[in-house]
């Protein structure tokens, strides 16, 4: 396992234990960096307009197209060293 692989994980297991509950759009932003590092490109069909959040999740992870997983990987593992502080 590569180093950026380990701190990715790391960095998983270290926001399910922080201090306070990101706000919903750093929410959104976590899942975005993590589907977009993990899955690549967004996939699928956009939900429809009554799944307000399936919606605004894909649509926080589509803006991320074309990003690398390893650029994602380490703008996650930035994020939630932030928010641990």
């Amino acid at each position: 396992m590569s180093d950026l692989n380990a701190r990715f994980a790391q960095a998983q297991a270290d926001s399910k234990n922080l201090a306070e509950r990101p706000g919903n759009a750093t929410l959104l932003q976590i899942y975005a960096l993590y589907k977009q590092a993990s899955e690549g490109d967004a996939s699928g069909k956009r939900p429809g307009f009554a799944d307000l959040v399936g919606r605004a999740k894909w649509d926080a992870w589509n803006g991320l197209q074309g990003q690398s997983a390893d650029v994602a990987m380490q703008a996650y593992i930035d994020l939630i060293e932030s928010l641990k502080d």
